[in-house]
């Protein structure tokens, strides 16, 4: 029995366990760098390299239970997958599940994000990610990796942090009160407690890897330069995580391709994960 990090069969129970991660496997829309659908087996390699004690909370958060669903893949087309999806988180919030997914490219967030709001009703969605992802549709479908948060921002709480790069019509859409540039940031020392006013008390989390700085994240599949390093990300996490209940979140968008770059970036990601389960168990 494969775990999550190699923990315990007896914390990977999916009937004991208090979180799922759902590996969802595809990349059939990106548009550039392939290879998200290779994300979550080099996610989950990365993890079983992982020490499971965690110095700044002090705590062994696998011991809640983490529960490996199987690998969401071949999809034959978008919306096949996002039903899917959708169909996998809804259950899982029915077992009164924390609900985590790896990808794959970003919009396997558009059915975990509908799921979210479908079962919780009021949520805010808080997106970092260098791109907007608001087109309405590209290259033929509403759910292209493009798209993945344009449904959020009709049917829920949008937040964008991060961001750097969009289309000019994208531009347009914007909420300029929900939206935290990049460039932005640095100059203003009270972005975060801007951020986390604007946020009701359900949160989702949806985390593009390419909103970090592509020094720290290569391995993605449209790296932009400018982008979110690794503690002030976390900081920003745990303020969310510890003033808000979160009850979802993703990884999107990692492209292992097997160099040493690579594998830093895929052991950022397990990090990441465990680090915002940590934080969320942490206050228990």
């Amino acid at each position: 029995m494969k775990t999550f990090a190699g923990i315990p069969a007896e914390y990977a129970g999916a009937d004991r366990a208090k979180v799922t991660l759902i590996p969802v496997a595809y990349d059939g829309t990106s548009t550039w760098g392939k290879g998200a659908d290779k994300g979550p087996a080099a996610f989950l390699d990365a993890a079983e390299n992982m020490e499971l004690y965690d110095i700044e909370t002090e705590t062994e958060v696998y011991k809640q239970g983490v529960y490996l669903h199987e690998t969401l893949e071949g999809f034959a087309t978008p919306d096949t997958m996002v039903e899917k999806v959708y169909a996998k988180v809804k259950d899982q919030y029915g077992r009164g599940k924390l609900v985590s997914l790896v990808g794959g490219e970003h919009s396997i967030s558009i059915g975990a994000i509908r799921a979210t709001a479908h079962y919780f009703g009021d949520v805010t969605v808080v997106q970092l990610d260098a791109h907007a992802d608001l087109r309405d549709e590209y290259e033929g479908t509403p759910y292209n990796h493009a798209c993945a948060l344009y449904e959020a921002q009709q049917t829920t709480n949008l937040i964008q942090v991060g961001i750097r790069s969009m289309d000019k019509l994208e531009a347009q859409r914007v909420d300029p009160e929900r939206m935290f540039y990049a460039h932005e940031l640095e100059s203003d020392e009270y972005w975060m407690d801007k951020a986390i006013d604007l946020m009701g008390e359900k949160v989702y989390i949806t985390i593009d890897l390419d909103a970090f700085d592509p020094s720290l994240m290569p391995a993605t599949g449209t790296p932009e330069p400018g982008g979110l390093l690794w503690y002030e990300t976390l900081h920003f996490l745990q303020r969310i995580i510890t003033e808000k209940t979160m009850v979802g979140f993703d990884i999107v968008e990692l492209c292992p391709n097997g160099d040493s770059g690579s594998q830093a970036s895929s052991f950022l990601a397990a990090k990441l994960y465990y680090k915002i389960l940590s934080y969320h168990f942490n206050q228990e």
